[in-house]
C-alpha cells in the first residue's frame, strides 16, 4: 500500500465500540499506531490490495449520469453541496492511501470513487462539491491536495504544516473555531524541528531535506471536554480535524477528519473510519469524542474547525503558489 494520507492513522479512536452482544474488535495497539501520512510507500513488487467490493452511491452511477448529479444544482450553498457529495460516500470502504500520484513514490491513482481514508474522502468531496461540473473535478482536487505541482515531493503531507495552511492561502478554507467556540478555544502549535525529521516515521515520508517542513505552525483549538457544549451550533459540512498531544518525534499532531452533520436534533461526524467500520459512517459525535477521550498513549487534546469556501475562479484554471495570498472565496 502506497502513502497513505493523514487520516490513515490506525487509531482505535476510529473503531466502534461493540455491544455486549458482539464479539470485540482486535484493537490496534495503540503503541504502534502512526499517522498514515508517515507510513511508507509501497515497495517495488507488493501485489496491489484487493479492489474494494462494497458499493456506495457513486459506484452504480453511469458516467453520464455522475457529471449530470456533479453539474446539479452548481450554484446552491457549498455547504448543501458538501453533505450531498460526502452522502454519496456513505459505506465506501476505508482503503489505505487509495490516491497518489499515478507514477513515481505513488503511484496510486489520482483520483477514484470506489475507496478513500480520512484525508481523501474530505478531499474528494470537496472537489467535487465546489465543481461546476465534472470537467473541473480534477483541477480542484489537484489544488487541493498539493501545494502548488501535481508532484509528490509537492503533496501537502503534513496537515499543519502544508494542508491546512496551503488551502487557507488560496482561500478555499477559513479557520472557524473561535467563531464557533468564543472564549473557549485556545491557541496551540506544532513544532517541526531537524530532530523531528530524524526519527523512523518521518523519514519513512522519503522527503528530501529541502522540502522538509520545519517551524512552529498555529491553529485555533476547542479543548475536548469543551467540544460537545458548542456541537449543536456547528454548521453542516463544516470540516472537523482532530488533534493530539504534540509529540516531539511525530510530524503532525492531527490525525483525523470528517465533516460536520446535524440530523435528528443530534451532532454527527461523517468520516471515513479505519477500524471496527472500515467504511464512511456517519458517527454520533458524542460516541465519538468519548472513544477519543479514553486514550493514554497518544492524548487527544481537541478538535479544530474549518469552514470550506468556493475557490476564486482563478483557481480553477492554473494553480496558485503557495507562498503568496489569496482572496477568500464564497461559502
Amino acid at each position: 500500500m502506497s502513502l497513505a494520507g493523514v487520516c490513515a492513522l490506525a487509531l482505535l479512536s476510529q473503531a466502534p465500540v461493540a455491544s455486549p452482544s458482539q464479539a470485540p474488535e482486535t484493537p490496534v495497539p495503540a503503541a504502534r499506531a502512526v499517522p498514515a501520512s508517515l507510513t511508507a510507500p509501497s515497495q517495488p513488487g507488493t501485489a496491489p490490495a484487493p479492489a474494494p467490493v462494497r458499493e456506495n452511491g457513486w459506484t452504480p452511477l453511469t458516467p453520464e449520469q455522475r457529471a449530470a448529479l456533479i453539474a446539479d444544482q452548481a450554484e446552491a450553498p457549498l455547504s448543501v453541496r458538501l453533505l450531498g457529495m460526502s452522502e454519496r460516500f456513505l459505506n465506501t470502504p476505508y482503503v489505505l492511501s487509495p490516491l497518489g500520484e499515478g507514477q513515481g513514490v505513488d503511484p496510486d491513482p489520482t483520483f477514484r470513487l470506489d475507496a478513500v481514508d480520512c484525508l481523501t474522502f474530505v478531499e474528494e468531496t470537496l472537489a467535487l462539491g465546489m465543481a461546476h461540473g465534472e470537467p473541473e473535478v480534477p483541477a480542484l482536487l489537484e489544488r487541493i491536495r498539493y501545494a502548488s505541482t501535481p508532484a509528490y515531493e509537492d503533496r501537502n503531507h503534513l496537515m499543519e504544516a502544508q494542508w491546512l495552511p496551503n488551502n487557507i492561502k488560496k482561500g478555499l478554507l477559513v479557520d472557524v473555531t473561535r467563531r464557533y467556540a468564543k472564549d473557549d478555544a485556545v491557541a496551540v502549535t506544532k513544532t517541526l524541528t531537524a530532530l523531528t525529521w530524524q526519527s523512523k516515521s518521518s523519514q519513512a515520508l522519503q522527503l528530501p531535506r529541502e522540502r522538509q517542513p520545519v517551524g512552529t505552525f498555529g491553529l485555533e483549538m476547542i479543548p475536548l471536554d469543551k467540544v460537545l457544549a458548542h456541537a449543536r451550533n456547528v454548521a453542516s459540512g463544516t470540516i472537523l480535524v482532530v488533534l493530539r498531544e504534540d509529540l516531539p518525534l511525530k510530524a503532525t499532531r492531527i490525525t483525523h477528519l470528517g465533516f460536520v452533520v446535524q440530523k435528528k436534533k443530534r451532532t454527527y461526524l461523517r468520516h471515513a473510519s479505519r477500524g471496527g467500520y472500515n467504511r464512511v459512517v456517519d458517527e454520533d459525535l458524542e460516541t465519538f469524542l468519548a472513544r477519543n477521550a479514553r486514550y493514554d498513549k497518544w492524548k487527544v487534546t481537541g478538535v479544530s474547525l474549518f469552514e470550506a469556501r468556493r475557490p476564486p475562479p482563478t483557481l480553477v484554471v492554473k494553480p496558485e503558489p503557495a507562498s503568496g495570498s489569496a482572496d477568500v472565496g464564497t461559502p
